[in-house]
C-alpha cells in the first residue's frame, strides 16, 4: 500500500510527499512589512525533511523567498519555475532550475511534473504531481481561467487539490481580482473533481496598512473557510474539503 502525505506549512507552502518523496511548493519562509502570513509554520526551514524537488508557481516574494530558502542545504534539489524566472534561485546557489510553461512535463525523481496554466498579476503556473498511482494538483494562487477546463482531459483522476481561497483584490487597480475566492474554487472543484480539496492562501495579511490602503480579501479566514465549505458542497458534492492547520498532516492510501 503506498501513502500520499499533505503538510500545510503556511500560505502556499505545502509539503507533498509521495511514500517518502517530498515535495515543497511555493516556498516563504520569511516576514518584511507587508506581507505576513497570519499563521505559525506548520514545519521550520531548518525542518524540511530532504526534498525530491520544488515548484513555484510565480515569482512574487511570499511564494519564491529564495533569500530565505538559499539556507536549504541541498543547492542541487530540482526547482521548476515558470519561463524566465530562474534567477533569483540560481542567484542563491541552486543549479538545478527547470523553467517550464503550460503543458510541459519534467520529473523529480519517481515524480512526474506537469505545468498546467494559470493566472494572477504576474505570469504564473500551476502544477499537477503524479507518483505511485496518487495525482495531486497545486493551483498556486491562480484565478480560473477557461483553460483549467482542459484538465480533466489530461488527468481524469485527482486525489487532492490545493487551492488559494482568500479572493485577493488590488485596490489600486479598481478592486481587481487576482487569486480565486471560495466560490471560484469550489467551481474549480466542480470541473476536475479531486477527491480532497485542501484550501490554503487565506491567512495572509499586508497588514494594517497594507490592508486598508492596498489589498482587499473577500472574508476573513473564518468567513473565507466558511464560505469555501458551503460552496464545495453545493458545487462538487463528491470532494471532500480537508481544512488543515499548519502542520497537521492529510494521510491518504491507496
Amino acid at each position: 500500500m503506498k501513502t500520499l502525505t499533505i503538510i500545510r506549512i503556511a500560505h502556499s507552502s505545502v509539503l507533498i510527499d509521495f511514500d517518502g518523496h517530498s515535495v515543497l511548493t511555493d516556498p516563504w519562509f520569511s516576514e518584511k512589512e507587508g506581507y505576513y502570513h497570519g499563521e505559525p509554520y506548520g514545519i521550520l526551514l531548518e525542518d524540511l525533511p530532504r526534498l525530491a524537488g520544488v515548484v513555484v508557481s510565480h515569482e512574487h516574494y511570499d511564494h519564491y523567498d529564495m533569500e530565505a530558502f538559499q539556507a536549504y542545504p541541498d543547492k542541487q534539489v530540482p526547482m521548476a519555475v515558470i519561463r524566465g524566472t530562474a534567477q533569483p534561485a540560481r542567484e542563491v546557489g541552486f543549479t538545478n532550475v527547470i523553467e517550464m510553461e503550460a503543458w510541459e512535463k519534467t520529473t523529480f525523481g519517481p515524480i512526474a511534473i506537469t505545468a498546467i496554466p494559470g493566472k494572477h498579476g504576474v505570469p504564473e503556473i500551476t502544477y499537477m504531481l503524479q507518483a505511485g498511482n496518487f495525482t495531486v494538483y497545486f493551483g498556486g494562487d491562480t484565478l480560473l481561467i477557461p483553460e483549467l477546463r482542459e484538465i480533466p482531459q489530461h488527468f481524469p483522476q485527482i486525489d487532492v487539490a490545493l487551492l488559494a481561497i482568500n479572493g485577493l483584490q488590488i485596490r489600486s487597480l479598481g478592486n481587481q481580482q487576482v487569486v480565486m475566492n471560495p466560490e471560484d474554487a469550489a467551481q474549480l472543484c466542480g470541473i476536475i473533481h479531486p477527491h480532497y480539496v485542501v484550501p490554503m492562501h487565506y491567512t495572509f495579511t499586508g497588514g494594517p496598512v497594507s490592508d486598508e490602503q492596498t489589498l482587499k480579501y473577500a472574508g476573513t479566514p473564518k468567513e473565507l473557510l466558511q464560505a469555501f465549505q458551503h460552496f464545495v458542497a453545493e458545487r462538487a458534492p463528491e470532494a471532500s474539503s480537508c481544512i488543515l492547520a499548519p502542520g497537521e498532516p492529510l494521510v491518504v492510501k491507496k
